[in-house]
């Protein structure tokens, strides 16, 4: 029996792709080589699904040339990579995977505002280039994380894997702001308060930024929203990149307007803002904050899981656009 042909664009766990090749004729990208969109197009010209791992753009371009296609499995909880509204006008299931990395996330998170707040990185950049002579009472002093507030942006799962984290582990005060209020029941179980946007900057000692990207989110902390924050506070950015203008950060670190940032997501990335390559206070991460091997290999498994459980059984487990089927 002829089997149904999928692409997965990118290289991942071999024991993912013998998966797979269980129910699927497989065209893969183990290479991991670098396709142009057009490259993209033409690959996905005879597949019906997709295993697709964010960095890989479904839109209507793709999807017109790509008439056999039926689902697009993200290995990824955002998918800022898909037009979704031209994928259900296009009958094309888009899926990803949330929840099996959120504790891993903010995990990382955590480990980012730290080296953040207490200047980690450029600790370690100090010694290594012999500057460490001698002790001095202010070298490389940075900011209290217990007992400090702890601000988040997007509360969602992650964000109140941040928040427990915080609020039980270091006695911080947690503030957040989301687009819905959490309801009280879960407030109470993260400790954490609703306030508006405008506090959130005003008050935070520590920012985490945790919410998804979209047009509506795009550069939610510009040039004015720096501007509000404490000249000691620390910015987190794990969410996405443009999320944050990347330009107007690097001018505020730059001048001291805020203390010190940590980014594992960025405008343009792989690109970096050069600006920000320049500035000592900021810790650099190269988008890892879900790496860790059970949790990207929970992570595909589950995107495989979506092509399975749509293409051979009729249901996938964690569909975006289940309107796409109507």
């Amino acid at each position: 029996m002829k089997k149904t042909k999928i692409l997965v664009a990118r290289a991942i766990f071999p024991e993912i792709i013998g998966r797979l090749e269980q129910y699927f004729d497989v065209e893969h990208n183990q290479a991991d080589e670098p396709w142009s969109k057009q490259q993209l197009a033409d690959k996905l010209r005879d597949k019906v699904g997709a295993f697709t791992t964010g960095a890989e753009r479904i839109d209507a371009d793709a999807l017109a040339a790509a008439p056999q296609l039926k689902i697009c499995a993200n290995m990824a909880v955002g998918y800022n990579n898909f037009d979704v509204p031209a994928m259900t006008a296009r009958q094309v299931l888009a899926t990803n995977t949330p929840d099996v990395l959120t504790e891993t996330t903010a995990d990382f998170g955590f480990a980012l505002l730290m080296a953040t707040a207490r200047r980690v990185a450029e600790g370690e950049h100090y010694l290594r280039a012999g500057k460490w002579k001698r002790w001095a009472y202010d070298m490389l002093a940075g900011s209290d994380i217990h007992g400090s507030t702890l601000g988040i942006l997007g509360m969602g799962r992650i964000g109140q894997g941040i928040a427990r984290r915080g609020a039980h582990g270091f006695g911080m005060n947690v503030i957040y702001h989301n687009r819905s209020r959490l309801t009280p029941e879960i407030e109470a179980q993260v400790k954490a308060r609703y306030v508006s946007k405008e506090e959130l900057l005003k008050t935070a000692d520590h920012l985490v930024l945790v919410l998804p990207y979209s047009p509506a989110s795009h550069h939610v902390i510009g040039a004015a929203e720096l501007a509000l924050m404490k000249p000691t506070a620390n910015l987190v950015n794990i969410a996405r990149g443009g999320i944050v203008d990347d330009a107007a950060l690097a001018l505020a670190l730059r001048d001291k307007r805020i203390a010190a940032a940590g980014l594992d997501v960025f405008e343009g990335e792989p690109k970096v803002h050069p600006d920000l390559l320049t500035v000592p206070n900021v810790v650099l991460t190269p988008h890892i904050a879900s790496a860790t091997v059970p949790t990207r290999k929970a992570m595909a498994n589950l995107a495989a899981d979506n092509l399975i459980g749509f293409l051979v059984h009729g249901k996938a487990l964690t569909p975006l656009n289940p309107e796409a089927l109507n």
